[in-house]
């Protein structure tokens, strides 16, 4: 029995167009499988909660970025429940690091054809989440974007500009690897997985099942700069630029002079504390044997 976590607004409506492949495969190949529909934020936590309670063992997560990352938070007996996603949101960048195809059916053969094998998440004292993280210019493009009406990847990207031209750098000292460290930056961003944003490669070198956090420092830039800064982000070459700081760490703590306004799978959280740990070998999601594995 597969039990569909859906959300039926990813995607402005057209994850409705993927449930019906979804359901026409299933139906036709004879297994058996229930949909439970998300009405507002938060649902996909509590209706994945539910669904284990009563017995799921293969959780499907239909939807974006912040679906996937609702089911996890309702994730409980690890050793016996499996996830399986089917991305039909607006961004999907979770699924680049995974492996998985955008396109529903395809992606349904990775669950049905596929195995269940480990990968990372991330934990936080407030919840989980499983792409990327991190606080300072990322969550002023999170607002900006969050407040256009239109809102798809060509508007992440215009909302980024104007985040980089009106920003202001935040004081952190950050924690991780027995060291401290403290930065006037444009942000610090920890990945599980590589982008966001709808395909802006953040922490380019991230793995999903490396037991390791990607942390991505971009300190203070000048004004001229932050050209240089923008081209190397959208060409996925951050890590060269001379501004960033490198490192993986497998727990890393944030702190500021002011409070903290945390970014988690592109949901922002408020007054929290910063303080990430990766969480590994006990998520098992089910894909097909990556490229070049043995």
């Amino acid at each position: 029995m597969l039990d569909i976590i859906f959300n039926p607004v990813a995607h402005k409506g057209k994850s409705l167009q993927a449930l019906q492949t979804v359901e026409r495969i299933l139906t036709e190949k004879g297994i058996p499988y229930r949909v439970h529909t998300t009405t507002r934020a938060g649902d996909g936590k509590t209706l994945t909660e539910a669904a284990i309670a009563n017995g799921a063992t293969d959780i499907i997560a239909m939807g974006g970025d912040g679906t996937i990352s609702e089911v996890i938070n309702g994730f409980s007996n690890f050793e016996r429940v499996n996830l399986g996603i089917i991305p039909c949101g607006t961004g999907n960048d979770f699924v680049v690091s995974l492996g998985v195809s955008e396109d529903p059916e395809e992606a349904l053969r990775h669950i049905l054809e596929g195995t269940p094998s480990y990968i990372d998440f991330y934990e936080l004292p407030f919840g989980r989440g499983i792409n990327v993280t991190g606080a300072g210019l990322d969550v002023d493009v999170l607002r900006r974007y969050n407040a256009k009406k239109k809102r798809n990847k060509g508007t992440y990207v215009r909302s980024l500009l104007e985040a980089v031209v009106h920003h202001k750098p935040y004081h952190f000292t950050v924690e991780m690897n027995g060291k401290t460290q403290t930065h006037d930056c444009f942000i610090v961003a920890v990945g599980n997985g590589a982008c966001f944003g709808g395909g802006i490669y953040m922490c380019p070198e991230a793995k999903i099942d490396d037991g390791k956090l990607d942390v991505v420092i971009v300190k203070d830039v000048k004004k001229i700069g932050i050209p240089g800064a923008f081209i190397k982000l959208m060409s996925k070459k951050i890590l060269q630029f001379k501004k960033t700081i490198f490192e993986r760490a497998e727990e890393i703590h944030v702190t500021s002079d002011k409070p903290i306004i945390v970014n988690v799978d592109g949901e922002i959280y408020e007054n929290q504390d910063f303080h990430v740990k990766i969480v590994h070998d006990k998520l098992r999601v089910y894909r097909l044997p990556q490229k070049g594995a043995e």
